[in-house]
């Protein structure tokens, strides 16, 4: 598995993973948008086949967010998603920013126990965050000078 630079080829293949993987999916103009925009974008490739992605960017001066992140779910468990992350997660702390931030939804129990495996911390929960009426629970990851660490 590697992890490489999103490219606009992978653009289709992204957008099928964000369908198969979130109830309310970004479309594919904002996917667009965010790379012309300059974020990071990643995707995680097994035996050339797109299987993952994160976007991430600064937020704020000294805030990095995490935008979203997905995995095939036939290729879930394999350790794409953590490799994507921790990739995010050492760009970001380059930066020398003080906190990362994502938002999960609050139905997605699984998710919220795989960033807690990073040491990311429950910050408060928006109600009604997403289209559908879901609350979305805030994380944040305070940054150690670089340095992750998981459980």
């Amino acid at each position: 598995m590697i992890i490489r630079k999103f490219i606009p080829q992978d653009l289709k293949r992204v957008f099928e993973i964000e369908n198969m993987s979130f109830e309310q999916s970004y479309g594919i103009n904002m996917f667009k948008q965010l790379y012309d925009m300059g974020v990071g974008f990643l995707v995680a490739e097994k035996d050339s086949y797109v299987i993952g992605y994160v976007i991430f960017w600064i937020k704020y001066e000294n805030q990095g967010h995490i935008i979203s992140i997905a995995v095939d779910k036939n290729y879930r468990r394999l350790g794409a998603g953590t490799h994507l992350l921790v990739k995010a997660i050492s760009i970001l702390s380059l930066l020398n920013l003080d906190t990362i931030y994502l938002e999960v939804n609050e139905n997605n129990k699984d998710a919220v126990e795989f960033y807690k495996t990073f040491n990311f911390k429950i910050d408060r929960v928006v109600p009604k965050y997403y289209e559908n009426g879901a609350g979305a629970i805030v994380m944040y990851l305070p940054l150690n000078h670089g340095k992750i660490t998981c459980k």
